[in-house]
């Protein structure tokens, strides 16, 4: 059975969410959540997929992103305010626990939502970024870094220099992504390439480079890879992020410090029970997880996790629909057969 995408707004005191949505209303929420600087339709691939397939597929436009509400302070942007957010979301829905899948910046509030509020989840699954227990954050991932390929003496963060930027010249990095963003998002949302194995990641360089863009502070105008963005969706990420300014996505990378306190609050809950999914992208070489010790906290911390390696860069729902799919609904159906409602 096929549902249409529809669009829906969850307004509280607190808070407005806009999201999409593709099945019945009453079936079981399996959310997914975006990362940076994406919106909900980065999983246009996956609502109709799962709405045919019995459950209430729900995709939101995360705090500071699309048609959501936006912050105008860093701690705006914080992990902790993005988890009652989605809380909110799931009342709203009418339902105690959904499952949740996330991405990028998304992956750490469906694991954040899983430490916290475990009671919420049937079960989590995340892409590229995996379970870091004491929060995401350079302090956290670094130690983790592969040093063959990136020896402290020079990369002392590895390939989180980027993150370092945000912190000491924010502003250069919010008006680099700002002066052309139509060619920011084609120069962003690019598919993986095989042959980057086994090099450095380009944002090992940002604050060498100066910023993103180097000295100009401007995206190269290339063209737009159609393996990952569609014209209309490149045209719908333009619209948004130039109304809404690369300020909002931008500060999610400026709460290191609550973020880490906000993961220490549930320290006695970083072992992880419930069914975890976790999608490996092979050629993801910033949220490299195949060669560093990136997964290893993850797989100390979770005692039902499933693994799985998409052949894909980092925009993995996008540019590999099909596997990601087959991966998820092989999960769901293993781990969650009494939900599946078809």
């Amino acid at each position: 059975m096929s549902f249409p995408i529809l669009e829906h707004v969850a307004k509280t005191e607190r808070h407005k969410t806009f999201f999409l949505s593709c099945g019945t209303a009453q079936a079981t929420p399996i959310i997914f959540v975006h990362g940076w600087p994406e919106l909900s339709i980065s999983w246009s691939g996956q609502l109709p997929v799962f709405g045919g397939l019995g459950f209430r597929a729900v995709a939101p436009d995360m705090r500071g992103y699309g048609r959501s509400s936006i912050y105008s302070r860093y701690d705006d942007y914080a992990l902790e305010a993005v988890v009652a957010d989605m809380l909110e979301l799931l009342n709203s829905l009418g339902a105690k626990k959904a499952i949740w899948v996330g991405h990028d910046w998304g992956s750490p509030v469906v694991w954040s939502i899983a430490q916290h509020h475990p009671e919420c989840c049937h079960g989590v699954a995340n892409l590229c970024v995996p379970y870091i227990p004491e929060g995401f954050a350079v302090e956290a991932v670094v130690p983790l870094a592969d040093r063959t390929l990136y020896p402290a003496d020079k990369f002392p963060a590895a390939q989180w220099d980027y993150q370092l930027f945000y912190r000491e010249n924010f502003a250069l990095a919010e008006a680099g992504f700002e002066s052309d963003v139509a060619a920011t998002v084609r120069a962003l949302f690019r598919a993986g390439d095989p042959a980057g194995r086994g090099k450095p990641a380009r944002t090992a360089f940002t604050r060498v480079n100066g910023g993103w863009f180097h000295a100009a502070n401007r995206a190269p105008d290339v063209p737009r890879d159609t393996a990952v963005l569609s014209e209309e969706d490149e045209h719908r990420y333009v619209a948004a992020l130039e109304r809404n300014g690369f300020f909002g996505p931008d500060s999610w990378y400026m709460n290191w410090q609550a973020n880490l306190a906000y993961a220490e609050r549930a320290k006695a809950k970083w072992r992880l029970d419930i069914p975890v999914l976790f999608l490996h992208g092979a050629y993801d070489y910033v949220c490299e997880t195949l060669v560093s010790h990136l997964a290893e906290p993850m797989r100390a911390h979770c005692s039902n996790l499933t693994e799985v390696t998409i052949p894909s860069g980092h925009w993995m729902a996008e540019e590999k629909p099909v596997e990601v799919n087959a991966a998820l609904a092989k999960w769901v159906g293993s781990q969650f057969p009494k939900l599946w409602a078809v």
